[in-house]
């Protein structure tokens, strides 16, 4: 994976979602799936079934495989309309957006936090 932090700081090569995009085993992959759509049911509330939860590589990777949610999502569109690399040069560092993102993912915080210091 080309990118593997995403603008908001959630770590890609962690990610359930990609892990299972990697996975070449169709019997573990579906239950990969099935497992990220409850826990997605459950964490999140999002209503998914495993047949929801697609491949991805990643919000900043240059190919068309984007999980749904990734691509709705609200602080990957704005990044993309300023043009940046990562929330981390944002002038607007940080937004709302990103706090709320930060109650659910506090890593994604420590992972922007040195993107800013190199």
């Amino acid at each position: 994976m080309d990118n593997p932090t995403a603008y908001c700081g959630l770590a890609c090569e962690s990610c359930m979602i990609h892990l299972a995009t990697l996975e070449r085993d169709q019997l573990k992959q579906q239950s990969m799936r099935e497992s990220i759509a409850e826990q997605c049911s459950t964490s999140y509330g999002m209503n998914l079934q495993a047949k929801d939860i697609t491949d991805c590589d990643g919000c900043r990777a240059n190919t068309e495989r984007l999980f749904s949610g990734c691509s709705r999502c609200k602080i990957r569109q704005c990044a993309i309309s300023k043009n940046i690399e990562s929330c981390a040069f944002c002038s607007d560092y940080i937004c709302e957006k990103l706090q709320e993102h930060f109650l659910l993912d506090p890593e994604a915080l420590v992972r922007l936090e040195k993107i800013r210091r190199n």
